[in-house]
């Protein structure tokens, strides 16, 4: 069995990105993702059009964090280690299943470049190598071509759509195609 993701609050380099804590400091580039309107098309949050309430959430990533709730990294470039381009979710542990929940967004200047790719690509590493998962899983609107081609470009595996099974606050009932890979399918993955 592995450790649980909320033993230490993870911080995870790559060649060219970093998945890092988000600080008050970051107010500015969060910001600049959680009010914009593109982003949140197929997203399960709503826009924020306040800064405040910006700041407010970044209080509550790291309670959310201690709770054991959700884990919300900042996704930044190494060439510019103050600036988030994006921010990777990670949430629903289920450690009888030794199994968790992945999402990612990223700030849509910064898209086409593969820094998407490369943050599931660094959760999964993350998680299967430091944390012993067994399972990684992801929920996409079926509509979110960027997003399921992520995914597919990471080797996950599609599950299938699960009709109307999922409510996603702003969208109503939504139906979502689930994405996943075990540890046995990455161990055998050329770059895992």
């Amino acid at each position: 069995m592995g450790k649980s993701p909320y033993d230490q609050f993870p911080h995870v380099t790559t060649d060219e990105i970093t998945l890092r804590r988000i600080v008050p400091s970051d107010i500015d580039s969060l910001f600049e993702i959680y009010n914009n309107e593109e982003l949140f098309l197929y997203s399960p949050y709503m826009l924020k059009k306040n800064k405040n309430t910006v700041a407010n959430m970044i209080g509550h990533f790291e309670r959310d964090f201690y709770k054991k709730k959700e884990i919300f990294l900042g996704v930044t470039l190494n060439d510019t280690p103050d600036f988030i381009v994006g921010v990777a979710e990670m949430f629903d542990y289920n450690c009888d299943v030794n199994m968790i929940t992945i999402g990612y967004r990223l700030n849509d200047r910064f898209w086409g470049k593969g820094i998407a790719t490369k943050a599931v690509k660094a959760m999964t590493d993350y998680l299967f190598n430091d944390i012993g998962l067994n399972r990684i899983q992801a929920f996409v609107m079926p509509e979110n071509a960027k997003s399921l081609s992520v995914l597919r470009r990471n080797n996950f595996v599609e599950e299938g759509v699960i009709r109307q099974g999922h409510i996603w606050k702003g969208k109503g009932v939504v139906d979502l195609t689930l994405f996943s890979m075990l540890k046995s399918e990455y161990t055998r993955m050329p770059n895992g």
